[in-house]
């Protein structure tokens, strides 16, 4: 059974200010989610929006705000997202020298009333985050290196999620599969087949003209 595919416009592309928020706000009723890309520079070496922003954004949509953390460490971080308005917070496996830590991130997030999500990079393997998939409530598949907008997608990312979605299968899990970058409708298309339930879209959805039509394209 292929399930519908929703469709999480990123926040990378837009300049922060009140382009962002105009942006934000225009993708009522046509998107499920907005996906605001937190960057720190000690992670992928540049900085973005800040809970702030995420405040900001939250007062002008209707949308579910999923907040995905890229920085170091964030177990201090998710409880301000969350009060900003975040009702999805992902952070990084990689981030984590510490994996203890990481299991005490993803309950602090479902503790504090927010969705746990866990994302992967493309150089990580399903089998690395698999004992931390029962504290997530998704798992988010980078299908392109975190830091830069406008990648190419990597094919090895449609393999990742067929293992994540047997996964789910086979122990009767619930947890939801998003990936993320160089998301275009023929890449959206293979990944709904193969299990994703939430792709995110920067570049794709912000360049066009009619964005509308992009994400029903996207879907």
């Amino acid at each position: 059974m292929v399930n519908y595919l929703k469709i999480a416009p990123s926040t990378d592309p837009v300049e922060v200010g009140d382009e962002l928020l105009f942006y934000v706000k225009k993708l009522n009723n046509i998107a499920d989610f907005v996906h605001c890309d937190v960057m720190s520079s000690n992670f992928v070496g540049r900085d973005t929006i800040t809970y702030k922003d995420v405040q900001d954004m939250y007062y002008k949509t209707l949308l579910p705000l999923d907040v995905h953390l890229m920085v170091n460490e964030p177990l201090n971080l998710v409880e301000k997202y969350i009060k900003a308005g975040a009702q999805i917070v992902t952070v990084h496996y990689e981030a984590f020298k510490n994996k203890n830590n990481l299991i005490k991130c993803l309950k602090k997030i479902s503790k504090k009333g927010a969705l746990a999500g866990i994302a992967m990079n493309p150089d990580t393997e399903v089998v690395e985050v698999m004992p931390y998939i029962a504290y997530a409530d998704l798992v988010l598949v980078m299908s392109v290196y975190p830091g830069k907008s406008g990648q190419k997608f990597m094919e090895s990312t449609y393999i990742k999620v067929k293992k994540l979605r047997q996964i789910r299968e086979d122990y009767g899990a619930r947890f939801k599969i998003e990936v993320d970058g160089g998301i275009i409708p023929e890449v959206s298309k293979r990944l709904k087949v193969a299990g994703a339930d939430i792709v995110v879209s920067g570049s794709y959805i912000y360049n066009a003209e009619n964005r509308e039509r992009a994400i029903d394209e996207l879907r």
